[in-house]
């Protein structure tokens, strides 16, 4: 396991970035160990919910946890997240697209370029559920 620290900038969309870092170094799997920060936009689908509820405002990263993973190409990333409003509400949930850094965020990400994780369709839950491989052919 390797260690990976990340300061995002203002306008950088998170969920990319995280994907973008642990590409760059030639990763397929990783997991958040550590996430602080601000947003100015996110998106948390709620527990059950569909569609992810689109927040706006300044909006402070309580924590952040979960999975950083391509299965090939395509992303099998796994993100939750707690957020605080302006008015100290805290809302959490599962991290959708276009969660854009209002000033920073600080993320700790621990890469495992020994490992694959892809999301597989699971017969009992009927999502798709992790699966962990070790990863062949490394260098």
């Amino acid at each position: 396991m390797q260690t990976l620290p990340l300061r995002l900038t203002p306008g950088q969309d998170l969920r990319q970035a995280l994907e973008a870092a642990v590409r760059s170094h030639n990763c397929q799997a990783a997991f958040v160990l550590s996430g602080i920060g601000s947003l100015s936009t996110a998106g948390l689908r709620f527990a059950g919910a569909e569609q992810p509820q689109r927040l706006v405002g300044d909006l402070e990263i309580l924590s952040l946890s979960g999975t950083v993973a391509f299965d090939g190409a395509r992303s099998s990333s796994h993100l939750h997240m707690a957020l605080s409003t302006a008015t100290g509400a805290v809302l959490g949930g599962h991290v959708a697209a276009g969660c854009m850094v209002r000033t920073t965020a600080e993320v700790l990400l621990a890469l495992l370029p020994e490992w694959t994780f892809a999301r597989e369709l699971d017969a009992q839950t009927g999502f798709g559920e992790l699966v962990v491989r070790g990863r062949s052919g490394l260098d």
